[in-house]
């Protein structure tokens, strides 16, 4: 039988609140309960914390001690390309897997990059994966993306409009083309069940022969494009949508008003209207926000200030933070927690951003994100208050197993 192993938690952030003096068991991957005190068997001690989760990311697509040329974080062949598995893009050998799990960054969602208006799907991965065959957690949705990006690349393959209101026209008329065609294919289909149902003379058998050709010839209408644009459009997967400036936000809003679509707001970062915020939060778009600290360097991004964290926070919007790795480091996540301390936010809060706001945008919540029992065991024991520059994880759980630091003698029963 696997034997728990103890961690004592001087201080407990669960990623809801702050707790004192606890004891977490944690048997078959799972945290099996947590109480006040501390047991005999813990070994470890230390302030705990959940692992981290980055929100938005491009970690081990864009790879460390590699030319720019090998990244594999853009197709130039069309604009809209959602088959793309970025998972298929990533090798685990990257270093920054490494750098990731030594500051508590245990999950990442990867997707493609900003240069095509529909670059592929978004997937939950987890850092601590010695390949890919280990990687998944989730498969979250699609990558889209709005403004100057898009637009930039009339160099590349395919239709490549170099305006926005060209771009913007051109994912507008697939999204009806394809909406279009499951008009037609389902009139042709109710047609052909009425048709059927027409016909008395057929037995049982050969009746539910004709419905399941019906059925398959009404599947086969559809490529595999057109089924993953579907979903998107009808909200079985959501999209996490690629924007910085204000105007484009407004664009945002209008087509998820459009189309029905389930979506995040992907960056912001241009955005210096609290009002802006606003409206996304009355509208029910979450924000991942970020990557905050990095060099502003186009011009989108010229009206970013780290300030514009207060406008967030004012506005009752639901956010999250990204790292957009690798403009900023991912294990530079919790770094960016310091914009939202500075206008205010209490430590319980700025924790909560980067594992149970994360988890929840993310639809990984269930699972992680959140320390209690019967969630995965997959946390950080700190040397000191996490938020505090020397603090280090000095011990790393993933899913119920050390993969920094932990003992021997931790793994008593």
């Amino acid at each position: 039988m696997p034997k728990s192993i103890y961690i004592h938690a001087a201080e407990l952030y669960d990623g809801r609140t702050k707790l004192k003096d606890r004891t977490i068991e944690v048997k078959d991957g799972h945290i099996t309960s947590i109480t006040k005190g501390r047991s005999k068997a813990a070994s470890l001690s230390g302030v705990v914390t959940p692992g981290f989760i980055d929100a938005h990311s491009h970690i081990g697509m864009m790879r460390a001690g590699e030319p720019g040329s090998e990244a594999e974080g853009n197709d130039i062949t069309q604009q809209i390309m959602p088959l793309s598995d970025p998972l298929n893009s990533v090798y685990f050998d990257d270093s920054a897997f490494a750098e990731a799990i030594d500051f508590g960054v245990l999950y990442s969602c990867i997707m493609p990059g900003s240069g095509n208006l529909l670059g592929g799907r978004t997937r939950v991965i987890k850092n601590f994966a010695r390949h890919k065959g280990e990687a998944l957690l989730k498969d979250h949705g699609f990558k889209m993306a709005l403004g100057f990006n898009p637009r930039s690349t009339q160099g590349w393959r395919g239709d490549r409009p170099n305006t926005r209101m060209g771009i913007y026209a051109l994912l507008e008329r697939r999204f009806d083309e394809v909406l279009g065609k499951e008009k037609r294919v389902a009139l042709t289909k109710k047609r052909k069940l009425s048709e059927l149902a027409e016909k008395k003379d057929l037995s049982k058998k050969e009746a539910r022969s004709r419905l399941a050709l019906i059925d398959a010839e009404y599947d086969l209408e559809f490529s595999p494009d057109d089924s993953a644009l579907l979903d998107l459009l009808h909200g079985r997967k959501p999209a996490k949508i690629h924007v910085h400036k204000e105007d484009d936000v407004i664009y945002l809003i209008e087509l998820v008003k459009k189309y029905g679509l389930r979506a995040s707001a992907e960056h912001t970062g241009d955005v210096w209207h609290q009002e802006i915020f606003e409206l996304l939060a009355a509208n029910n778009i979450p924000i991942i926000y970020g990557p905050l600290g990095s060099h502003p360097y186009k011009i989108e991004l010229k009206h970013s200030h780290y300030a514009n964290a207060k406008l967030l926070m004012r506005s009752g919007a639901t956010f999250g933070l990204m790292t957009d790795h690798p403009v900023i480091q991912a294990s530079n996540l919790r770094d960016c927690l310091k914009y939202f301390l500075i206008q205010g936010m209490g430590e319980v809060e700025a924790i909560g951003l980067v594992t149970t706001q994360n988890a929840k945008i993310l639809g990984v919540d269930s699972d992680i994100g959140h320390l209690a029992p019967g969630k995965s065991a997959s946390l950080l024991v700190w040397n000191g208050n996490p938020l505090h520059l020397a603090s280090m994880p000095m011990h790393v759980m993933a899913e119920g197993a050390f993969v920094r630091g932990g003992s021997a003698s931790s793994a008593a029963g």
